[in-house]
């Protein structure tokens, strides 16, 4: 091999090299193209295979009902179209919002957000998935509450009209009251050190035991090392779960509840009043969240109808 054929063989190796290279890019590239595949526009904004392949392992992890691509696509579809009236009218939720709600989510399903995005991540489901879906309804709740606040009032003579046709709640008006509450905490500041919660759970017995009004609730628990009292609450019967009615219809008025463990310690409720009441009763609550969803739901219907109408949906394949 001659000397002056070395530079024409080397130029032949770098034109391989970069063509073998080019390949392996494009090749890379059509396997993105094709993950990406885009399948709707929506207002100029896409919906890929991806998008819809997430949405479906999402959606299946929170019901375990397998949706057609079908649903699963018009789904989207009305996410988008939710986001673009949303910022039509300057509703658009901050990333705390969403980390707040994501938070949240986790929160009723006892985890913490770190948990519930392992947990998705576990079933292939991206946490931006869920918090797209957030984001979504965040949006769409304070477009249809505050466009169309009047036509969703559920009135008190609706809500009596409903009561009776359901058979009355006679039986209810005499169990429901009007609770007058005043929490405190004695705090401990590991709320994981076992031992230090038992000591804090004594403590608050032997003050439990003190405590005969609301005022000396105040008096003691302000003196008290590492405690909180807080400000008074008030709620109806409609407002409390059944097991915690019992608890405070058990409980004499002026006293304290038993101490219960939490985040924060060790915390008590004074109760400072109960007053019989028939404006609320649970009863009368749960007719009118009824009433209220069917409003809600026939107003959100008719909205996202007329929204989509308006909007540019241009299927892809």
């Amino acid at each position: 091999m001659t000397t002056a054929f070395l530079p024409h063989l080397r130029t032949r190796l770098q034109t391989l090299a970069l063509c073998a290279l080019a390949a392996l890019v494009w090749g890379s590239g059509m396997t993105s193209a094709h993950a990406q595949s885009i399948v709707v526009m929506v207002n100029g904004d896409p919906i890929t295979d991806y998008d819809i392949e997430q949405r479906t392992k999402l959606n299946f992890l929170s019901t375990r009902k397998q949706q057609s691509r079908q649903e699963i696509i018009n789904e989207l579809i009305d996410d988008k179209v939710k986001i673009k009236e949303g910022k039509k009218f300057g509703v658009e939720p901050t990333s705390a919002d969403i980390d707040q709600s994501y938070a949240g989510m986790g929160s009723r399903m006892r985890v913490n957000a770190e948990q519930l995005t392992r947990t998705l991540e576990s079933q292939g489901v991206r946490p931006d998935t869920l918090k797209a879906r957030i984001r979504a309804e965040i949006v769409w709740t304070s477009l249809v509450r505050g466009r169309y606040k009047e036509r969703l009032i559920i009135s008190d003579k609706e809500v009596a009209a409903a009561v009776t046709a359901a058979g009355g709640d006679n039986d209810q008006q005499g169990q429901a009251f009007e609770y007058k509450m005043q929490p405190v905490v004695l705090i401990v500041a590991n709320s994981s050190n076992q031992g230090a919660m038992e000591i804090r759970h004594k403590e608050a017995e032997a003050l439990r035991a003190r405590v005969q009004s609301c005022a000396d609730a105040n008096t003691i628990f302000k003196t008290t090392a590492n405690a909180v009292i807080k400000e008074i609450v008030v709620k109806t019967s409609a407002d409390i779960p059944p097991n915690l009615r019992k608890l405070l219809d058990d409980t004499p008025i002026g006293h304290l509840t038993p101490p219960e463990s939490t985040k924060q310690g060790i915390q008590m409720v004074a109760l400072c009043s109960r007053t019989p009441t028939t404006i609320d009763t649970p009863k009368k609550r749960e007719i009118k969240e009824q009433m209220y969803a069917k409003k809600y739901e026939a107003t959100s219907k008719a909205y996202l109808q007329e929204v989509r109408k308006a909007a540019m949906i241009e299927y892809r394949r």
